[in-house]
């Protein structure tokens, strides 16, 4: 069953791309985009967790001391 929440709001950060960005807008979207990820690692924790750990992998590969 769809979330009808998550709904509304993608169609809210739909609309605020299509008018144009203030800084208030980005700050918003920005929180939004937050808020999607902590739900969706709520809903799926072994991909977040398997994505999490790939990021960190390539990071930390770049980022390496030696």
């Amino acid at each position: 069953m769809p979330n009808t929440q998550s709904s509304g709001k993608s169609s809210a950060v739909r609309e605020r791309l299509e008018r144009g960005l203030s800084q208030g807008d980005a700050t918003e979207m920005g929180r939004d985009m937050v808020q999607y990820l902590r739900e969706y690692a709520r809903e799926n924790p072994e991909t977040a967790a398997l994505w999490c750990f790939g990021i960190g992998f390539v990071i930390g590969w770049k980022l390496k001391p030696w």
